[in-house]
């Protein structure tokens, strides 16, 4: 009797154990890690979430709605039109400046928004962040793919310049994938950055209206890349959005792809996305703490 008393409190010991056994110890990680990808597989469901959240809030309780992602690249394509190419007469290589410019404007206006929103993702989600674990990358990333809505939307005006114009495809709209990933992968990159410092430091928010307006003159949007001159092309090519500009143009108007400038930004690109997801995810363990 006494020994199948002791069997069943060991088998009830077992029963009530097996449920601790299940548990997850999520515990900070130390030094420098890299991103675990299984992990952001596992909460796609909130990724896809705070993406749509993105795009409904975006433009909720507004009168135009999606119209927005026409008018505001829009009215920058008539001022640019009218001051630097009317007035200014800059040089655009016989390309019509306001289709020069809108091929320019429209990549710009999604990696200017996209990296804003991002640099200010976890300072925004700061009440969300305290209550409940998930990857902290999701909030940075969400931007960069709702703002493609915005940006698909705003192709039309390139489209619709090209059919006046009477542009034919080329074969450099085979390359058009790998400036549009590209595209991407800089706002992502610069707003990694951005966004772990904004957490220990505020000022990234005053600072970011100086930092893109000094990025968008750093850039060939409103001038010709050819107009640099050449002692100054190797620095100057170093930018990464010189050549997201000079290869949307190549790829939609027909242009020679100036690979003197594409190449040296891929490898800039890629230093900053590499370092920026390596600086995040160092710094993912203070952000609740700061915050």
């Amino acid at each position: 009797m006494a020994n199948e008393m002791m069997d069943t409190a060991m088998s009830e010991t077992t029963v009530a154990a097996s449920p601790a056994d299940s548990l997850s110890i999520i515990q900070p990680n130390n030094g420098w890690q890299m991103i675990d990808f299984k992990e952001l597989i596992q909460y796609r469901d909130l990724f896809f979430f705070l993406v749509w959240r993105d795009i409904k809030v975006l433009y909720a309780q507004t009168i135009l709605g999606f119209s927005w992602a026409v008018l505001l690249p829009l009215i920058q394509i008539v001022l640019f039109s009218i001051i630097f190419g009317a007035i200014a007469k800059v040089n655009t290589d016989g390309i019509p400046y306001i289709l020069f410019s809108s091929v320019a404007i429209i990549p710009w206006t999604y990696m200017s928004q996209s990296m804003t929103q991002a640099s200010q993702s976890l300072i925004q989600g700061s009440s969300m962040l305290g209550k409940i674990y998930f990857p902290r990358l999701l909030y940075p990333v969400s931007p960069i793919l709702s703002k493609l809505v915005d940006f698909g939307i705003a192709m039309g005006i390139i489209m619709c310049l090209m059919v006046y114009y009477r542009i034919s495809p080329t074969w450099n709209l085979l390359f058009l994938p790998m400036f549009f990933i590209l595209m991407m992968s800089i706002p992502l990159g610069i707003g990694l950055w951005l966004s772990s410092l904004a957490i220990r430091f505020r000022d990234v928010k005053h600072a970011m209206p100086f930092f893109i307006q000094m990025l968008m003159y750093s850039a060939p949007i409103v001038y010709s890349a050819s107009s640099v001159p050449g002692i100054y092309r190797i620095v100057y090519s170093l930018n990464p959005i010189v050549g997201v500009i000079e290869g949307f143009r190549s790829c939609l108007l027909g242009t020679p792809i100036p690979w003197m400038y594409v190449c040296p930004g891929i490898f800039t690109a890629l230093f900053l996305l590499v370092s920026g997801a390596f600086y995040f995810k160092r710094m993912e363990r203070l952000i609740v703490d700061v915050i």
